[in-house]
């Protein structure tokens, strides 16, 4: 039913401020490809609805260009840029049956009445809401009040869809479903998508890309694999990542092929499988592991820990284990025996370790 090509979204030295003296958000150089789904995630308050509302044209950047297709689009008003967004409220007018609320924007304009009810067709069939259409808001669920809201969104064939934390009103399991439900549909229908979440679990399972913000400012983009592998930032490893990535203070020593890490109780040697990158110092820095690389050996290990706590999470135990540095956390199985009070070797896997700078929290390019 698709008759449009997807849109190149741009943005190019985007910035909005809401104060002369005080620039809040700062897009240097981003790219939304054609039919790619985009998530931009980040705490509350971070700039990320607001970046959106500048693409949509509900605000107006202070300075820079945005553009869909090459064309500038800063002038041009939001009615007629061709956006759909879902908000996190669906807005459904509660008057109207579902098949008006559907086709109301394509009534307002003045799409004749036979398209208009082919449109209905085809989104209904398409969102598994055929049952719905003579009912009424109220008379529906959650999750079926979501799904007229993306109907009403897509039915206009946009170049560009937002999604504002269209998940966020429905219970968990729900959620789960939509997650899911929403990448297939964002696939069928080819249309360029910016969706915005605070849930870094959202970000991760749906997107082609992420783009991580903090106060205003782009952290980190890339691909789900990338942003939890190779964080750019001591903020991006803690952000994303469910439990966090761990973090020890210490100091490194490098000598040719090998890197020591050591903090107290301590002291880790770590190869190099290239050579070591320009700016590498030895020093003070902060090491960052996942919980799922942390592992427990019998007799050795490169640091004992006390357990403090073990969180029974379906297929997965995690381990709140005390060291002589603080608190870790460490993701095992669920037949792995292990309970409070137990003591445990700990050992680190050498080939997913991250180096950070302690001053800037900027990723150290080692490799190990």
């Amino acid at each position: 039913m698709r008759k449009s090509l997807p849109t190149r979204v741009t943005l190019s030295a985007v910035t909005k401020s809401f104060r002369k003296d005080e620039q809040s958000i700062l897009i240097e150089d981003l790219t939304i490809e054609p039919g790619e789904l985009l998530t931009l995630v980040g705490p509350s308050g971070c700039g990320k609805t607001t970046t959106m509302r500048m693409i949509a044209g509900l605000e107006e950047p202070s300075s820079g260009d945005i553009l869909f297709g090459g064309r500038r689009i800063n002038d041009v008003p939001v009615q007629n840029r061709n956006v759909a967004m879902v908000f996190q409220n669906y807005a459904l007018y509660p008057h109207l049956r579902v098949t008006d609320n559907l086709q109301y924007g394509l009534k307002k304009r003045g799409v004749p009445a036979k398209q208009r009810q082919e449109k209905v067709e085809w989104v209904s069939k398409l969102l598994h809401i055929e049952s719905l259409l003579e009912r009424k808001p109220r008379q529906i669920s959650g999750g079926e009040q979501q799904r007229v809201a993306l109907g009403r969104a897509i039915i206009r064939d946009p170049d560009v869809l937002l999604l504002d934390e269209p998940l966020s009103n429905l219970d968990a399991k729900l959620r789960m479903i939509m997650r899911a439900e929403l990448v297939k549909l964002q696939r069928q229908i080819g249309c360029t998508t910016v969706f915005v979440t605070h849930d870094q679990l959202e970000a991760m399972t749906m997107s082609d890309r992420i783009v991580v913000i903090e106060k205003g400012r782009v952290q980190q983009i890339g691909a789900p694999a990338e942003i939890y592998n190779a964080p750019n930032s001591v903020f991006v490893a803690t952000f994303m990542g469910s439990p966090p990535m761990n973090l020890l203070k210490g100091d490194i020593v490098i000598s040719g092929s090998e890197l020591t890490f050591s903090c107290t109780g301590m002291r880790i040697r770590v190869p190099l499988v290239g050579p070591t990158p320009p700016g590498a110092d030895n020093g003070p820095v902060t090491l960052g592991v996942r919980p799922e690389h942390i592992t427990f050996d019998a007799e050795e290990g490169d640091f004992p820990a006390d357990v403090v706590l073990v969180e029974f999470v379906g297929a997965e135990k995690f381990v709140f284990l005390q060291t002589q540095v603080g608190q870790m956390i460490a993701r095992v199985n669920v037949n792995f025996p292990v309970a409070p009070n137990d003591r445990l070797n700990c050992t680190l896997d050498r080939s997913k370790l991250n180096f950070f700078a302690e001053e800037s929290g900027a990723r150290l390019a080692l490799a190990v």
